[in-house]
């Protein structure tokens, strides 16, 4: 565009000139007689020759036309210049472990969630714990009334000691007749009933340590424990409160939510995808690099820092929904998840290994397929056709077609033809960066 410029300007200029001078010459008059020697004289200059029309077949205008063309042509010739070749942005293909995910949508429950209940019938006497705290196993929750299972208690024990009483007078009888019965003193029957009274004894005081261990258990149900370590829910009952078979059997809840459990849905196809890649979910496998662990979102759509491990697998396909049932334990120490939330699950599905890797804006599709613009050492520009893998991402997997180390064109790819040389320079470069995108405004 400025050799044009130029020209135009050049051309202005001479036409300029040559008219100033034709006009200074013109005032000479070199048509009286006088000077007619003067014009037929071979001291006249070529100049003068030139806008008289003597001597030659030019006139003004062609004479014009000639000198403005030549200059045009010296700007031309001046200001033109050897265009470079294009500088492109490169980047090297790398060898990566690629990781391929599933995302499902699951829900967190308690690792165990085990109700409080009233075993025996009464009022509630005492509430010993703080609603929503943490319980260990074996801490004291309810105090129900103990007045009538005491009572049985007591009346068991008093049961098995007059058992006991009349086992040992049985035993005792049937030792004194025993001799007697080898001297004919007494007869066989009264032997028979003395063994028989003995056994009989001895089958009540079994009968009242069951019924003294019966109530004793009873009596202890009136003290409602922990049954396992954890937090402890919302109170059902409250003290005066009747419970039992005859009230509110359901007491609270004590949950243990550290680990947590996730539990989401996958569907067939992600069981064959995974089978296919000699994936087990549920069990761990020593001979890989990696195991399918979870990872899940909280409230504000951030990652937990936490990440679960695949313990459970469904071995059968709901008919209804076509997915089967998955779940992880997560850790939580600090109590950030809840029992109850929706989640986002990232689950690992699978590595691709030692996979040749190139950003996606450097992969360009077309009717014939996939190709990259490649870099050879000599600077030359290669089109490459190429067979992609899976887009994790911004990147792209290349299955064949591309090594590593490679160098590939990421910006600058419309200034380029195949098999013309070009200007590598490296993605990172800002200044080159900045020139690039300042030559496409």
């Amino acid at each position: 565009m400025n050799v044009y410029v130029m020209g135009v300007f050049s051309l202005i200029v001479a036409v300029v000139l040559l008219s100033t001078l034709f006009s200074l010459l013109r005032k000479q008059d070199f048509s009286s007689p006088s000077s007619k020697e003067y014009k037929d004289s071979k001291s006249m200059s070529v100049l003068q020759r030139i806008f008289l029309g003597y001597g030659t077949n030019l006139n003004l205008t062609k004479c014009l036309a000639l000198v403005s063309l030549f200059l045009f042509i010296l700007v031309g010739c001046k200001d033109k210049k050897v265009i470079p070749p294009p500088i492109v942005l490169v980047e090297s293909s790398k060898v990566d472990n690629v990781e391929l995910f599933g995302e499902y949508v699951g829900r967190l429950t308690a690792f165990r969630n085990v109700e409080v209940r009233a075993r025996v019938d009464g009022f509630i006497q005492e509430m010993t714990f703080e609603q929503g705290k943490s319980v260990t196993k074996g801490d004291l929750l309810y105090v129900i009334d103990p007045t009538v299972y005491q009572a049985k208690y007591e009346y068991a024990k008093a049961v098995l000691k007059k058992s006991e009483a009349e086992y040992l007078k049985a035993k005792r009888d049937e030792a004194r007749l025993r001799p007697l019965y080898k001297e004919n003193a007494v007869s066989q029957l009264d032997l028979d009933n003395a063994t028989a009274q003995t056994e009989v004894a001895l089958a009540n005081v079994a009968m009242s340590k069951a019924t003294l261990q019966e109530a004793e258990t009873e009596l202890s149900y009136t003290q409602v424990r922990a049954p396992i370590s954890g937090y402890i829910s919302e109170s059902k009952v409250f003290i005066g409160s009747l419970v039992g078979s005859k009230g509110e059997s359901l007491l609270s809840e004590v949950v243990q939510i550290n680990p947590m459990t996730v539990d989401f849905d996958m569907t067939g196809l992600d069981y064959l995808s995974s089978k296919r890649r000699n994936v087990e979910f549920g069990t761990t496998d020593s001979t890989r690099s990696w195991q399918p662990t979870v990872s899940i979102s909280l409230p504000d759509n951030t990652t937990y820092n936490h990440k679960g491990l695949v313990n459970f697998a469904d071995p059968q396909v709901n008919p209804s929904t076509g997915t089967f049932s998955v779940s992880a334990d997560v850790p939580n120490p600090n109590r950030v998840l809840l029992p109850g939330q929706f989640t986002q699950v990232k689950l690992l599905l699978d590595v691709l290994e030692n996979a040749v890797v190139v950003p996606r804006k450097a992969v360009y599709i077309e009717k014939g397929g996939a190709f990259i613009m490649v870099v050879r050492t000599d600077s030359i520009v290669e089109k490459r056709f190429v067979q992609t893998g899976v887009q994790v991402n911004n990147t792209m997997v290349i299955d064949r077609g591309l090594k590593q180390g490679e160098w590939i064109i990421t910006e600058g790819r419309q200034k380029v033809v195949p098999g013309e040389k070009v200007i590598p320079a490296l993605s990172t470069d800002s200044l080159t960066i900045d020139k690039l995108r300042r030559d496409d405004l």
